[in-house]
């Protein structure tokens, strides 16, 4: 058995300040390192995602002319319009200053193509493209992964559900995630949804 942690989207645009800031996005640092620190001193890989979208990305609510966080289509998916965040080369994309870059062995960039959004580290929202990360772990025989980050009700959903998908074993670090929440519960339907599928919650 092979380990990775999996950090996803602790970025400024999703914490205290950003545009799109979720309640507590910065607590979730601390957590990360503490984890990132465990298995880079077993020896583990540490991987971390990023949203890395064109200034123009479809899912804005800026480029559809549609009020922000309400529901639409983009390229016969359902989307949300978003704020604009994430935008690739900016200080709102880089990660939150407190996360120990030291500790990550490599990082991987998802929301790439302006027509589909990407909440998942893994596919694009319609399964179209796959990105670099899940080559990445099977070239190094990784097939048990722990994840935390932001938002739990999408891109850790999503990246769990896709990696259960993959076949691999995967925990939820809960402490280290936080989520939009436009309903209020929706982190932890979230959650349930993860655990239902096989995801270990911790």
């Amino acid at each position: 058995m092979k380990r990775a942690l999996i950090i996803i989207d602790i970025q400024n645009d999703f914490c205290p300040g950003g545009p799109m800031a979720v309640r507590d996005g910065d607590q979730t640092v601390a957590v990360a390192n503490r984890f990132a620190r465990e298995f880079h001193d077993r020896g583990e890989c540490v991987v971390a995602l990023q949203d890395w979208h064109p200034a123009n990305h479809g899912s804005f609510a800026s480029i559809s002319g549609e009020p922000v966080y309400t529901l639409g289509e983009l390229n016969g998916l359902a989307q949300i319009w978003w704020p604009d965040h994430g935008i690739e080369n900016s200080v709102g994309a880089d990660f939150h200053p407190d996360l120990d870059r030291s500790l990550i062995d490599a990082v991987f960039h998802k929301g790439g193509d302006v027509e589909v959004d990407s909440y998942s580290a893994f596919f694009d929202n319609g399964h179209r493209r796959k990105t670099e990360l899940d080559s990445w772990l099977r070239e190094r025989g990784i097939s048990d992964l722990v994840m935390l980050g932001i938002a739990t009700d999408y891109c850790v959903k999503y990246s769990v559900l896709d990696a259960l998908e993959l076949g691999y074993n995967v925990e939820v670090v809960k402490e280290g995630c936080r989520g939009v929440n436009l309903n209020p519960d929706d982190s932890e339907i979230a959650f349930e949804q993860m655990a239902a599928q096989g995801a270990v919650l911790i």
